[in-house]
């Protein structure tokens, strides 16, 4: 029998694309991540809903569709080696391509489509503005 080739995968791969969650499901205008897969910080999401949840004035609803439900450690400055791991700094979501990210529904399309490109602005990744008649029709 082979021996098992072992390799350092402590922190996961993200590789592949989105196998849940690639499809409009609440609204009818939506903002789709195009980029490799990559975490989101939960400081990076609040600032994309604020953006686009001010843009429409409060008309309309703002879905999101991602959560930050990974934790990522970090130790502090000048701290030697060893002693276990560090504290949780912040919370990230894992998103891959082709994730549904934002969904917008009881707005115009022009108020939608400028709401969304605000919100892609304060995120890390590539996103594209999708629309629900454009997969059912």
């Amino acid at each position: 029998m082979p021996k098992k080739k072992y390799t350092k995968r402590q922190k996961g791969r993200m590789r592949g694309y989105a196998k849940r969650g690639y499809k409009l499901k609440f609204g009818n205008y939506g903002l789709q991540s195009i980029d490799k897969a990559k975490y989101i910080t939960e400081k990076q999401i609040e600032a994309a809903r604020v953006a686009g949840t001010r843009y429409m004035k409060r008309e309309g609803h703002l879905y999101i569709n991602i959560y930050p439900d990974k934790p990522i450690t970090k130790k502090p400055q000048e701290v030697r080696m060893g002693k276990g791991k560090g504290n949780v700094e912040y919370n990230v979501a894992v998103v891959k391509p082709g994730r549904i990210i934002f969904e917008i529904c009881g707005v115009s399309e022009n108020i939608a489509k400028e709401a969304l490109r605000l919100c892609s602005q304060k995120l890390p990744i590539k996103t594209k503005y999708i629309v629900y008649n454009d997969y059912f029709n």
